[in-house]
């Protein structure tokens, strides 16, 4: 099973790569499956995105991302294995 995390795309690259900020950290994360813009030509910037091994796998609504933050902050809450998914490898 994999799983995505939630991130907020705070800044886009010339390339296909973005900054995502993830519980905190912010990652490098490649937009290649997305794209940097949606079907009406509105930049990515600032939308939400479910992350899997360094790639956006699909956006996603507000809503849905601070739900799934907050389940796995719950997780965390019981077990705190789950801390290297939200907070990276500093909070281990």
């Amino acid at each position: 099973m994999c799983i995505g995390i939630p991130g907020k795309i705070s800044q886009i690259t010339d390339s296909m790569l973005a900054r995502v900020a993830i519980g905190g950290v912010i990652r490098d994360v490649d937009l290649t499956l997305v794209g940097k813009y949606d079907q009406n030509g509105n930049s990515r910037l600032g939308q939400w995105v479910l992350v899997h091994v360094g790639f956006a796998m699909s956006v996603i609504d507000e809503h849905a991302a601070l739900d799934t933050l907050a389940a796995l902050q719950n997780m965390y809450d019981l077990e705190p294995d789950v801390g290297i998914l939200l907070y990276g490898e500093e909070k281990r």
